[in-house]
């Protein structure tokens, strides 16, 4: 489990906004879903600091979005991935096909589009 200690859902939230702030409410969800579903991945970090500050892992840490306060639908959104719920499909990665430079991620099967963010496995 993942706790539920607000710093954590602080954490998520800062992401999550920085993430997809715009996007359409489930995809914020979900964005905090993915961050969840790599701490339970022996791939990735195990905490969902160790996650979010994995180097490279999301454009709104490298840019500093990770930094602007929060909107109450991001603490909303982390507070709902938190409690469980992935409408993501249990993906470990997402991206925007608009935006995307890295070949490689359209490689990874895929499991739902929402909004302007594609998630994949």
């Amino acid at each position: 489990m993942h706790g539920t200690d607000q710093s954590n859902i602080n954490l998520l939230a800062r992401i999550i906004h920085g993430e997809a702030r715009g996007e359409p409410y489930t995809g914020m969800v979900a964005v905090g879903a993915v961050v969840l579903n790599r701490v339970d991945s022996p791939q990735f970090p195990s905490t969902i600091a160790g996650v979010i500050y994995q180097p490279g892992a999301f454009d709104a840490v490298s840019d500093g979005q990770i930094n602007l306060t929060p909107s109450s639908e991001a603490y909303n959104a982390a507070r709902d991935a938190m409690n469980g719920w992935d409408p993501s499909g249990g993906a470990i990665y997402y991206f925007n096909p608009a935006t995307a430079t890295n070949k490689w991620i359209w490689s990874r099967p895929m499991t739902v589009t929402i909004g302007k963010h594609r998630f994949c496995r």
